[in-house]
């Protein structure tokens, strides 16, 4: 069977559904097919954050910020090897994106500050309402919206795409023509084979993200000479559990961003805990065993907030993912690590913290350039056992600042575009929170202008 749409968008989460709502706003016939029986991917797994700057909710918490900070933090993290067109193209459409989206019914929470942010700007949002809110835009314009439907192949017509072959969810092949294809896949998270093959240094990384993110879009791309960027530059995200539990939200905690700190199983610390959590998570996988315990007290406790995923301590304490103590021995024992070790990192810590001055590993904040350190001196004492968690791989094909899909001669592929974590390039060697789900609205909206434009 063969059909016919002027657009046609491979994956339904955040970049998808941007891309198929834009493209049908603006007139296209679309078509969005999605592998899983639910939207969402990876999106809908996320922590919720979005970096955007200028915005509303900034200036109603007080915050100063603008697009220059914005570029300058996303090189600086990035340590300048990210693409710079693809960060101007972010910076320049940011704000016009947040706006987009508020005007679909996104509604976004006050903003906070988190990891390679030099000040606040990661604004919460219900991740799985701001997908479902753009797919009704792109439905209500006419787009069709097909779940277990998964693409295989992508059809080449002379030198330009022209289409896609996809399995039904009854196991039928069909034959889609398009105008233009926007991938839209997700990472490859849940594909062992492609992370021995690009980030075998994270084999002790718990493997999580969307449980349709196998890397099929980077694979189908790759069959017709696309480039590749970022590749070396896959971490995991620090914070997780270790271990399988009902009680954790699979988001990880990052109580070091509220104060706490982070030692290994000698009860010594091993980081700053203020830098991107992607980096914390690197060296908590150096630590034996890839285990590491955030140990804090009841004033960090107090901060937790019930509706950003990372910051809420409740659930975790009463499912007995933390543990809690009187003592900084007692909770020592209860974690298995020595009671005289923890005892004198933290007591090194206060020290430093009191003597006004940046610890062994130069701690000065929080997070990033925010927050002032806290002593951890007020019983009750907690340790949440955590390691680094594989939630998404941030790097992919390569694309130019209209997500037009670059060969290995960095030439575009005619008819072909790319959204979100399938691409490489933008975040480059470090990740700024709230970026993830920012590219993907962003640069789903850019590709679906673009796709349109090309398909039209």
């Amino acid at each position: 069977m063969t059909e016919r749409f002027d657009v046609a968008v491979v994956g339904g989460g955040l970049a998808g559904a941007s891309a198929a709502a834009t493209a049908a706003e603006r007139g296209a016939s679309v078509l969005l097919l999605e592998k899983n029986p639910t939207p969402g991917g990876s999106t809908v797994l996320s922590s919720g954050l979005n970096a955007y700057a200028g915005t509303d909710e900034q200036a109603a918490a007080g915050v100063t910020d603008d697009v220059e900070l914005l570029r300058r933090d996303l090189l600086e993290v990035g340590g300048h090897r990210n693409d710079t067109a693809l960060v101007d193209a972010y910076c320049r459409e940011q704000l016009a994106t947040y706006r987009w989206l508020r005007g679909h019914g996104v509604v976004f929470g006050a903003p906070l500050a988190a990891s390679g942010q030099s000040v606040p700007r990661s604004h919460p949002v219900d991740t799985a309402a701001m997908v479902e809110a753009l797919l009704r835009v792109a439905t209500s314009r006419g787009a069709e919206v097909r779940y277990r439907w998964a693409a295989r192949r992508l059809e080449v017509t002379g030198d330009r795409v022209s289409g896609l072959r996809a399995i039904d969810r009854d196991g039928a092949e069909h034959l889609v023509r398009a105008g233009a294809v926007v991938l839209a896949t997700g990472g490859f998270s849940r594909s062992p084979a492609l992370l021995n093959r690009f980030a075998p240094r994270m084999a002790k990384a718990v493997k999580a993200g969307g449980t349709g993110n196998t890397g099929d879009g980077l694979l189908m791309a790759c069959k017709l000479g696309a480039g590749l960027a970022d590749l070396p530059y896959i971490k995991a995200t620090f914070g997780v559990f270790p271990w399988p539990s009902p009680a954790e939200e699979g988001h990880g905690l990052l109580a070091v961003y509220k104060g706490a700190i982070a030692v290994n199983g000698h009860g010594e610390r091993f980081t700053d805990e203020s830098l991107p959590y992607k980096q914390i998570g690197d060296a908590c996988l150096a630590q034996p065993e890839g285990i590491a315990f955030q140990i804090f007290d009841a004033p960090v406790l107090a901060t937790s907030t019930p509706d950003v995923p990372i910051y809420n301590f409740e659930p975790r304490l009463r499912g007995g993912l933390i543990q809690r103590a009187d003592t900084l021995e007692e909770l020592a024992d209860l974690l298995g690590i020595p009671g005289d070790r923890l005892r004198a990192t933290v007591g090194d810590y206060n020290a430093r913290i009191a003597a006004g001055e940046p610890d062994r590993f130069g701690r000065r904040t929080l997070s990033g350039g925010v927050g002032e350190r806290r002593p951890i001196v007020t019983p009750p004492f907690y340790g949440y056992p955590c390691t680094a968690v594989m939630l998404a791989t941030y790097a992919g094909v390569t694309v130019d600042a209209e997500t037009r899909v670059l060969d290995v001669f960095g030439d575009p592929i005619p008819g072909l575009y790319a959204a979100g974590e399938v691409t490489g390039g933008f975040h480059g060697a470090g990740y700024v929170t709230g970026t993830s789900l920012g590219k993907s609205a962003i640069f789903g909206r850019i590709a679906g202008i673009t796709a349109y434009q090309e398909a039209a």
